[in-house]
């Protein structure tokens, strides 16, 4: 078998698992899942991330720590504020 196959093989299989609701659901409800996990869980996760990054480069001394704080803290308003973003935007195109 191909490489190619074994790749959507292999995509096809993580989707399923991991979000079994997309093979039982429209379009609609099958975006507002992946919407609902992404802004839920995701992004919060990574903006937590780059906050700790953030405090071991300044723990560390690196001369980049205050630009990695400011991004941080991007990452932060963006990954909390996704929810609220997302619902501006939809109300602005409804």
């Amino acid at each position: 078998m191909s490489k190619q196959f074994h790749f959507v093989l292999v995509g096809f299989l993580i989707t399923t698992l991991c979000i079994p609701e997309l093979g039982l659901a429209s379009v609609e409800g099958t975006l507002e899942a992946i919407q609902s996990k992404l802004v839920n869980v995701i992004l919060p996760l990574v903006a937590i991330l780059g906050l700790v990054f953030s405090a071991f480069s300044f723990i560390t001394g690196n001369p980049n720590a205050k630009a990695h704080l400011f991004l941080a803290v991007i990452g932060c308003a963006v990954g909390f504020g996704a929810q609220s973003i997302v619902n501006f935007v939809r109300d602005l195109v409804n």
